[in-house]
């Protein structure tokens, strides 16, 4: 006897080729928004340092006397910081961040206008090739806050 013929089953040329199209558009957007998180990770992590370096010489200034806030040169008016500050070794990435400290007088037209500094701290780095900038800026008081409170 003869056997009888049956169907195979199998996918078709153009089914295998569309499910390999799908496949590769799905990995590719994987992919991407992988990269992609890790990118916003890094710069989130980079615009954290800054704040800290912002702060910390907002701080230094802080602690200064008037007259060494008022005299030339005290503040360093330029100043480089690294992303890792406590690291022995050129391990961060060639990533540093390049500083201004600046000191201007308030305007004199208000009452305690010669008592008062605005001091602003600007910082600049590099993320990939893209230039990245933050300005901080606070006002230092000759007596404090207590001589205008009471």
């Amino acid at each position: 006897g003869k056997r009888p013929l049956r169907a195979e089953a199998a996918f078709t040329l153009v089914e295998v080729l569309v499910a390999c199209v799908l496949l590769a558009v799905v990995s590719g957007a994987l992919y991407s928004s992988i990269s992609f998180g890790f990118a916003s990770v890094t710069l989130a992590r980079q615009n954290l340092r800054a704040t800290q370096i912002a702060v910390e010489k907002m701080e230094i200034v802080r602690m200064y006397s008037w007259d060494q806030v008022n005299s030339n040169g005290f503040v360093p008016p330029t100043f480089t910081a690294p992303f890792f500050p406590m690291t022995g070794g050129d391990t961060n990435g060639g990533l540093i961040y390049y500083g201004t400290t600046a000191s201007s007088d308030f305007p004199k037209t208000v009452t305690y206008g010669i008592d008062m500094k605005k001091v602003t701290v600007n910082l600049t780095w590099t993320n990939g090739h893209i230039p990245q900038s933050l300005e901080m800026s606070t006002y230092r008081s000759q007596y404090g806050m207590q001589r205008y409170i009471y």
